[in-house]
């Protein structure tokens, strides 16, 4: 190989590896104007604001809003915000996504647990789990002490896995000791 050829060689060779470069430094450059790197803000808080509120005006930075869930919770206003995503005071980008959480007019439907020859306590604590509210305990004689015998919806019997909205009130009839049975079945005169 002469050495016109060697130079030719080397310097295709370093323009190609110059090219190269200058395309990854480009490519780098838009990348970073296009993710916007470093041009984050702090996300406001909009917990306790009006979700249709938000929706409807959105915001100043270009955050666009997104119900993504309805909860019920009793005592908040509906349509309020429970939870947001991503959380108050985390660096974001402005126009990102912002799903909130918002409290629903209504509470959801839910499946009437099974409650029937469960312990007092137990049930209790099946009521609660599923947001029900223990109105009342009526007491009825029993051989069984504290296990349930009966639920009752607005003085009415409930079977198991009927359709309840959460929070509605149930009575619980509940086995009362009836004392001592005598050993033998004789009769007294």
């Amino acid at each position: 190989m002469d050495i016109a050829n060697k130079n030719k060689l080397w310097y295709h060779l370093l323009l190609a590896v110059g090219i190269s470069i200058v395309i990854l430094f480009v490519i780098l450059l838009a990348l970073r104007l296009f993710t916007r790197h470093g041009k984050e803000i702090e996300m406001p808080d909009y917990l306790g604001r009006n979700a249709s509120e938000l929706t409807q005006s959105g915001s100043q930075e270009g955050f666009v809003f997104v119900v993504d869930e309805e909860v019920y919770k009793e005592g908040t206003e509906p349509g309020t915000v429970l939870l947001q995503d991503p959380a108050p005071k985390e660096k974001v980008k402005k126009g990102r996504k912002v799903y909130l959480t918002v409290s629903a007019k209504t509470p959801p439907y839910i499946k009437m647990p099974a409650l029937q020859d469960l312990s007092m306590r137990q049930a209790q604590i099946m009521l609660e789990a599923q947001g029900l509210v223990l109105e009342r305990i009526i007491e009825k004689t029993s051989p069984y002490e504290n296990v349930v015998l009966d639920v009752l919806y607005r003085g009415h019997h409930i079977a198991a896995g009927s359709d309840i909205r959460m929070g509605e009130k149930i009575t619980l009839v509940v086995g009362k000791s009836i004392g001592e049975l005598p050993d033998s079945l004789e009769t007294v005169e």
